[in-house]
């Protein structure tokens, strides 16, 4: 066994032991091109064409078929953390008012910075909200559909309300 051929296994194994330990489709093209490698040390060729072949081979294998293996493999994964929280509702905390920048919500039980998806809405506190993304670290939501016959009203239309002389509401 030549000196490049114990390289090569060397590289083949250390990536396929992080492939295994992170299991993230991070180092497996690797393996592959540390395989082509280690045949082409067996056969004798030249330490150049083993490592164009090394590099040329990972590249091929991450180009083609590293989408592929993503959609097949990734189906199942689980969101986590901020991600996991789109499209869950939450119960407002402290009115969320975009202007001020102000407003929290509570979902899963915890506290969150919110602003409204309408840059001009207030959202009272006690209103139930869909969360519909997250900017940073605030989520943005929006009025539940099933709540919107309750939801407070832009503050435009406030404004209006209160210059109203015959609206009796304000």
């Amino acid at each position: 066994m030549t000196e490049a051929m114990m390289i090569w296994l060397a590289i083949l194994i250390v990536t396929i032991i992080i492939e295994v330990l992170t299991l993230g489709l991070t180092t497996i093209w690797f393996s592959g091109g540390a395989l082509v490698a280690v045949i082409a040390a067996a056969l004798g060729a030249p330490v150049f064409v083993q490592i164009i072949l090394f590099l040329v081979v990972s590249l091929i294998l991450l180009i083609f078929t590293r989408p592929i293996a993503v959609k097949y493999f990734n189906k199942q994964r689980v969101k986590t953390n901020v991600e996991s929280l789109i499209g869950r509702r939450a119960v407002v905390i402290s009115e969320i008012n975009n202007l001020q920048g102000i407003g929290q919500v509570s979902v899963g039980g915890q506290e969150w910075s919110a602003r409204s998806s309408e840059e001009r809405k207030l959202i009272a506190a006690g209103t139930i909200v869909n969360i519909i993304a997250v900017s940073g670290v605030k989520l943005i939501v929006e009025v539940d559909p099933k709540m919107a016959e309750t939801a407070p009203m832009p503050i435009g239309d406030i404004a209006e309300a209160l210059l109203d002389p015959n609206n009796e509401n304000f």
